[in-house]
């Protein structure tokens, strides 16, 4: 019960910060990575504030989990062609599109027709990557 209250409230801080900050709008996030043209910061003051906050945060709790043991590890170290492919895969997605997937997410309330066909689209290619897993092994 407490996992899922403290699940919704991350979420909802998430997507107010999201909301704040602009990041649901494509045009903030291809403003950032137009480095030639009319360059927008905000994308970079914004992962700058995350990461101090992330960085307190994990300060005050000293490495340790506060609904929890420990923390699970990593899923794996190693770097092969589903990392790398995933990687390019994401952004190449972020750089057309404008959004990443978690602000994508939280806009797709607005109805805006975009984000709707975005959260489609990569819905519909997670389901073809977990049926090709599943065929795989």
């Amino acid at each position: 019960m407490i996992g899922n209250l403290v699940a919704l409230v991350c979420g909802a801080l998430f997507a107010a910060g999201a909301c704040i900050s602009g990041m649901v709008r494509p045009s903030k996030v291809l403003g950032f990575l137009d480095l030639g043209g009319s360059w927008d910061a905000t994308l970079a003051v914004v992962m700058t504030t995350a990461l101090a906050v992330h960085a307190l945060a994990w300060r005050l709790a000293r490495g340790r989990p506060r609904f929890g043991d420990c923390y699970p590890d990593a899923a794996s170290t190693l770097i092969d062609h589903r990392l790398v492919g995933g990687a390019v895969l994401f952004g190449v997605g972020w750089g057309l599109a404008g959004f990443c997937p978690g602000p994508a997410i939280v806009s797709i309330v607005s109805g805006a027709r975009a984000s709707l066909v975005f959260v489609g689209a990569m819905m519909a290619a997670m389901l073809v990557y977990h049926r090709a897993s599943d065929a795989d092994g």
